[in-house]
């Protein structure tokens, strides 16, 4: 990174002439460099702790195009009516260029040949504890989600990250087929997103990209990872159903909530499917250009998919210590 791009990154906040959140940068030093990122909150933040909710892109995306920034219209810019909304802090980083010369993060494909070789766990623990000290975060309620690369470092993060986390929700992503990583031993809240007609992270597992982006990897399938994190979280297999209103007749997509739930207490596992949804963020409001739906699939318009992710972040805390659990079956092995 240039000293003249550092330089712009501390010194000039970033506006958002449709929202009314404060978007402002920060840089973190790692071994591999400095390491932008993003914060947005609310421009009259209230006294005491707040949650904080970390957003991570895909492979080739970038903080600033996460927050709206440039031609993408990301539907995860919804992130920011949340953060004015309901008193949040929201960050979204830079990942960092793979073999392939794409931003990306290294999450635990361990066949992801094209990933980078830089700690993202433990970026993410330094952007939390920079959260916790400098933007008054309550430690008991950070989030991460993420999309494609970002929502499987988001798996890596729930794994791996040593303070524990109140909630994932991970978007058009699947658990490894051959991981770097243990299998996942901490209970934790998960909100899974994916569409059926998903040509990058297959619905159903296996390679994971296309002819124009080899070297991904490749995954479980969609529920099989779900089945993954509903048996450590001790559920039952029979889930709450519930198909979602459909908005627009257009919409060549629907979307169906499957929640399991401990008795009384509010979902602790839900997979939002998207039936014939593409490699795509669901939004209403957000709608992608037809070069993009082309390209990435069809986009659902039933659901703001930020919105359904702080709905179920909202009432969740992290345990002061980690409940115990059976060990899950390797993230590499089917159950």
């Amino acid at each position: 990174m240039s000293l003249r791009r550092l330089a712009a990154l501390l010194t000039l906040p970033l506006a958002c002439a449709a929202q009314a959140a404060v978007i402002t940068p920060g840089v973190i030093l790692r071994p591999e460099g400095a390491r932008p990122y993003l914060v947005a909150q609310a421009a009259a933040p209230k006294p005491g702790p707040r949650p904080l909710v970390i957003v991570l892109h895909g492979h080739t995306g970038s903080a600033a195009i996460t927050f709206g920034e440039g031609k993408f219209n990301d539907p995860a810019a919804a992130w920011l009516d949340i953060a004015e909304r309901e008193d949040i802090v929201v960050i979204a980083p830079d990942g960092w260029k793979g073999s392939d010369g794409k931003q990306g993060w290294n999450d635990c494909r361990a066949d992801a040949a094209s990933n980078p070789g830089t700690d993202d766990v433990a970026l993410l623990g330094a952007l939390i504890d920079k959260a916790v000290a400098a933007y008054g975060v309550d430690p008991q309620r950070v989030f991460i989600t993420g999309i494609s690369n970002g929502g499987a470092m988001t798996y890596r993060a729930a794994i791996e990250l040593q303070r524990p986390l109140a909630g994932i929700a991970v978007l058009s992503a699947l658990m490894p087929a051959a991981s770097r990583c243990q299998a996942p031993q901490r209970r934790l809240p998960v909100l899974v997103t994916h569409g059926t007609d998903d040509k990058i992270a297959p619905y159903g597992g296996g390679e994971v990209g296309h002819w124009l982006l080899t070297g991904r990897g490749s995954g479980l399938s969609v529920e099989e990872s779900v089945r993954l994190w509903r048996q450590l979280d001790g559920l039952a297999e029979q889930p709450l159903v519930t198909p979602l209103a459909h908005r627009n007749p257009s919409d060549p997509t629907s979307a169906i909530r499957y929640a399991w739930a401990d008795g009384a207490a509010p979902p602790q596992v839900v997979l939002l499917k998207i039936d014939k949804g593409g490699h795509t963020q669901p939004s209403i409001a957000r709608r992608l250009s037809r070069l993009v739906v082309m390209l990435l699939g069809e986009e659902n318009g039933d659901v703001e998919f930020a919105e359904e992710a702080w709905s179920f972040f909202m009432d969740k805390r992290a345990a002061p210590t980690a409940r115990p659990a059976a060990p899950a079956a390797p993230a590499g092995t089917r159950p």
